[in-house]
């Protein structure tokens, strides 16, 4: 980051006077002082003051997968770090673009961490006080993000094993792509099988892109075979499974879809969706003697919590 020096700070160095200079040419007339444009997403910050913990960010895409569900990318500040897995807060509001009041909520990150751009999905509620201005948002329009990332969602969490099952429901979906566009992720397992259950099939967000990644240039030689098991609820014959996860693993039907036995010696579950799924996993998977993260200790399941 660049910040602004006092007047009773010491001249800089020839090299950041230098790179003043520079930005001093070139800041974006629109938005003063917080932005320079350093490339078509990369980005250098001049912040006010060392106390902001956020960074004004440019919106770069919308896909509307339904009229109420939208993945979005924006620019990504050069400094931001995230492990796969993790979510940052997003601001939007009256003074999302500078100062003022903005409402905060937390988005799991899809991008991959080597990715130049920022990528989240979410699902619009009528009349929500975020869902609103996110809902008007256009290519372009400004947006904060947490210069932070958090959750214990991630590969790290857990004992090594050979099969990382991923669960999610709805938009707990984008942790989950963040952490499938992890090499290691695929070098580090023999399986890789995804859950999505959704509504309708018009919410199976990111399935084509999922069902090719095998075929990626990243992937191609990997050592993980990766099965992708779509479940729609409430669309009769959409996909084979139609009943909710914590079912579908209780009587045996998502373990034979996937032909796959859930076992704790070889097989690691991370959970995302609602909170009632989740609670029902997690009893179901303690029977059978799995356990999360415990004091450094890697457990065998981890869960998001945010919700």
């Amino acid at each position: 980051m660049i910040t602004e020096t006092e007047k009773s700070s010491p001249a800089p160095p020839p090299d950041a006077q230098q790179i003043r200079d520079i930005l001093s040419q070139v800041i974006d007339p629109e938005v003063g002082r917080d932005i320079v444009s350093l490339g078509p997403v990369y980005r250098v910050e001049v912040a006010a003051g060392p106390q902001e913990k956020w960074t004004s960010e440019r919106v770069l895409s919308m896909r509307w997968w339904t009229p109420t569900l939208v993945s979005f990318r924006t620019t990504r500040y050069r400094g931001f770090r995230f492990t796969p897995g993790h979510y940052t807060r997003l601001g939007l509001g009256a003074g999302a673009a500078g100062s003022g009041d903005c409402l905060w909520r937390p988005f799991s990150l899809a991008s991959a961490a080597y990715d130049d751009f920022l990528e989240f999905i979410a699902v619009l509620v009528p009349g929500g006080a975020f869902s609103e201005p996110l809902r008007q948002l256009r290519v372009g329009d400004a947006i904060r993000v947490d210069k932070a990332s958090y959750g214990f969602l991630t590969v790290d969490q857990l004992a090594p094993g050979k099969d990382l099952w991923l669960l999610a429901s709805g938009t707990g979906l984008g942790p989950f792509l963040s952490i499938l566009r992890d090499p290691s992720v695929w070098q580090n397992h023999e399986r890789l099988i995804v859950v999505h259950s959704v509504r309708l099939s018009s919410e199976l967000a990111w399935r084509d892109e999922i069902v090719a990644m095998p075929q990626g240039e990243l992937f191609a030689e990997a050592k993980a075979t990766l099965t992708y098991l779509p479940v729609v609820t409430r669309e009769p014959g959409a996909s084979k499974l139609a009943e909710r996860i914590p079912l579908l693993l209780a009587d045996g039907r998502l373990e034979a879809a996937a032909a796959c036995a859930l076992e704790l010696a070889t097989s690691r579950v991370l959970v995302c969706g609602n909170p009632e799924m989740s609670r029902e996993l997690r009893q179901f998977l303690t029977s059978r003697g799995f356990a999360t993260n415990r004091r450094g200790v890697p457990g065998q399941m981890a869960f998001e919590k945010y919700w």
